[in-house]
C-alpha cells in the first residue's frame, strides 16, 4: 500500500472542489433572495422618500442596490462562463466579443451605482440642515414625516415621537419629509462611506479578475502581474472583511450576510480559475516531456 501525505489544506481544497457544484447553486439561490430582499427594502424606502415630481434619475438613485445587484450578478454569470461552464473551443471570436458587450453593460450599471453612492454620500456630509426652532419629534405629528436613524424609516405618530428620539436638535435629511437626529446623521453619514468603499472594492477584485481571466487565456500562470493580482485580491478581501465589522457593529446584519454570500460567490469564481490554472500547468508539464 502507498502512504500519501496529504495536508490539511490540500485535504480542506479537495473537499471544496467536490462540493463545489452543490456550493455554487446554493450561493446562487441566497444571492437571488438577498435580492428581492433589497427590491422590497428599497421599495419601502421608495414610498417616504419618492413622489410624481421625482425624476428618473431620482428613481434609479432611490433602486441603486437593486440595479448594483442586477449588475454583479451579470458579472458572476459571465466569469461563471468563462472560467467553467464554456470550453476554450466554444470561445469563438463572436463569443468572445457577447461576452466583453454584456460585460460592459454590467460596468454602465455599476458606473451608476459609484455615482448614486458618491453623489449620496457628498449631500449627506454637505446638504443637511438643521431644523430651526424644533426641539422635540413630537413636533412632527400630522405632518406626514418619517424618523430615520440607521437604515430604518419610521412615520411619526403621536405613540411612537416621544420613543423615537429625545434629542432636541433634528435635522432634515436630503429626502423631503425625512428627518434624524445627532447621532442619526453620523449613522448615516458611515453608512454612505462605507458603501462608496464597498463598491469600489469590489470593482477593483473585478479588475484582479479580469486579468487573471486574461492572462490564462494567454495560458501565462506565473510572473510577477500575476503575483501582483493574487497579492491584490488578499487586501482587497481584506478590507471588505473590515466593512463587515462595521455593518456588525451598527447591527445591520443583513449587510455583514449579503456580503459575506457574494464574497463565497466569488470564490466559487476563483475555484474556477484554480482549476483552469492546475489544467494549464498539466498542458504545460505534457509538453515538456
Amino acid at each position: 500500500m502507498v502512504e500519501t501525505n496529504i495536508s490539511l489544506k490540500d485535504r480542506v481544497l479537495q473537499k471544496l472542489f467536490q462540493l463545489r457544484p452543490w456550493i455554487k447553486w446554493s450561493v446562487y439561490g441566497l444571492l437571488l433572495i438577498n435580492f428581492g430582499y433589497y427590491f422590497w427594502e428599497e421599495w419601502v424606502i421608495a414610498t417616504h422618500t419618492l413622489n410624481s415630481a421625482s425624476t428618473v434619475l431620482d428613481w434609479t438613485t432611490a433602486f441603486s442596490a437593486s440595479l448594483e445587484e442586477l449588475a454583479w450578478f451579470l458579472l458572476l454569470a459571465l466569469f461563471e462562463l468563462e472560467t467553467h461552464a464554456l470550453s476554450d473551443e466554444s470561445i469563438t471570436p463572436t463569443v468572445e466579443r457577447t461576452l466583453h458587450v454584456a460585460r460592459f453593460v454590467a460596468v454602465l450599471m455599476l458606473a451608476h451605482t459609484v455615482y448614486a453612492y458618491v453623489i449620496y454620500a457628498v449631500d449627506v456630509e454637505k446638504k443637511v440642515t438643521v431644523l430651526p426652532g424644533v426641539s422635540d419629534l413630537c413636533e412632527f405629528v400630522d405632518e406626514d414625516a418619517a424618523f430615520a436613524f440607521n437604515m430604518r424609516y419610521t412615520e411619526i405618530d403621536g405613540q411612537n415621537c416621544t420613543e423615537l428620539s429625545d434629542a432636541t436638535e433634528f435635522f432634515q435629511l436630503i429626502e423631503e419629509g425625512v428627518v434624524t437626529d445627532q447621532r442619526g446623521w453620523i449613522i448615516e453619514k458611515q453608512l454612505a462611506w462605507v458603501d462608496v468603499v464597498e463598491i469600489l472594492t469590489w470593482l477593483l477584485i473585478i479588475l484582479t479578475i479580469e486579468i487573471t481571466v486574461r492572462l490564462q487565456n494567454r495560458d501565462i500562470v506565473g510572473g510577477t502581474l500575476m503575483r501582483a493580482t493574487k497579492v491584490s485580491k488578499l487586501v482587497l478581501y481584506g478590507i471588505l472583511f473590515v466593512l463587515m465589522g462595521i455593518w456588525a457593529t451598527l447591527g445591520q446584519w443583513v449587510y455583514v450576510w449579503d456580503e459575506f454570500v457574494w464574497i463565497a460567490g466569488f470564490a466559487v469564481i476563483e475555484m474556477n480559475i484554480v482549476e483552469w490554472r492546475d489544467e494549464l500547468l498539466e498542458e504545460e508539464a505534457a509538453h515538456l516531456t
